[in-house]
């Protein structure tokens, strides 16, 4: 089958205290949930009723198995999820102070099997017919799965809209300047690329908004700058979009489902105002729920809340 999104990259289990304010030292119960960004983003264009599928890689473990169920269960196609034995599946941990502050910790040693995604195992019929394709930047972190991402954005190349989701986390690599290199190899392959001021820096050696979003050869560059909003820019055309304010609860899985929404709107063919509105409203609404993938809404929750809110814009 063609699929309408395909993404490639990290899966783990993400266990969310069940107690806000508190530090991991005194938590007394937890969550366990399905994770990892682009599994996320997965899950949440899922929920727009957008057929995807994840290429990534487990355990061979009960916390893989869980990860299959939860991925059937979101409606996400697994059939490109297989198990590496010997390493176990990621689990991450997190600390939940709102409004702003929500420590992660990754437990992915002695390396996460999502890194252990082999070139020859990809399915590039699928990857050159899905409608979108999305990467990130920790799948340029290791090999074998670098040369894997690599190699799927080739093999991509002019075939529809290609995501890169800059998703820069330092704690993957070695320093920035090895990251850059690596990104560097992988954006002139996406027509998109999406992230924050920091992960601009490392993809374009810029923190200066309108600078990074006029990184060349990108048919569409989103540049989120937090309480300043998002900045887009397509073609000559230029947006900017306020956030949309909502009670924080977790703001770990808002750029997730700002992710799910952004490949919705792009296969919808939005304009790109109201497809940054609509970004912004699913990511706001992520981050006023507890969980990531379990949290993303359905269009009609993101157009309800952007209904209410658009007094105060």
């Amino acid at each position: 089958m063609s699929f309408d999104v395909i993404t490639i990259g990290r899966i783990g289990v993400d266990v969310y205290p069940l107690q806000t304010g508190v530090s991991l030292r005194e938590v007394e119960s937890f969550g366990k949930f399905l994770g990892g960004s682009p599994t996320n983003v997965a899950v949440a264009a899922a929920r727009y009723g957008r057929s995807a599928a994840v290429i990534t890689r487990t355990g061979e473990d009960p916390f893989g198995e869980y990860l299959h169920d939860a991925l059937r269960g979101f409606g996400v196609d697994d059939r490109y999820v297989t198990a590496v034995p010997g390493l176990p599946t990621p689990v991450t941990f997190c600390e939940i102070f709102p409004p702003d502050d929500f420590p992660l910790y990754f437990y992915r040693r002695p390396k996460a099997p999502d890194l252990v995604i082999h070139p020859h195992e990809l399915d590039l019929d699928a990857i050159r017919t899905a409608k979108l394709f999305w990467v990130t930047g920790t799948g340029l972190s290791q090999e074998p799965s670098r040369s894997a991402t690599l190699a799927a954005l080739a093999a991509r190349a002019g075939a529809g809209p290609t995501v890169f989701d800059l998703d820069y986390r330092p704690m993957f690599w070695g320093s920035r300047e090895d990251a850059r290199e690596q990104y560097a190899r992988a954006l002139p392959f996406a027509t998109v690329a999406v992230g924050n001021l920091d992960e601009w820096d490392t993809a374009a050696g810029t923190r200066e908004p309108r600078a990074a979003a006029a990184t060349e050869g990108l048919e569409l560059a989103i540049v989120k700058q937090g309480p300043a909003g998002v900045l887009a820019r397509r073609g000559e055309e230029w947006v900017e979009d306020p956030p949309v304010h909502v009670d924080v609860v977790n703001g770990l899985g808002a750029g997730d489902a700002f992710g799910g929404a952004l490949c919705h709107g792009l296969l919808a063919g939005w304009d790109l105002a109201r497809l940054m509105r609509f970004c912004n409203a699913a990511g706001a609404l992520v981050a006023s729920r507890l969980a990531c993938a379990d949290a993303m809404p359905d269009e009609s929750e993101v157009l309800t809340l952007i209904e209410e809110t658009a007094h105060v814009r």
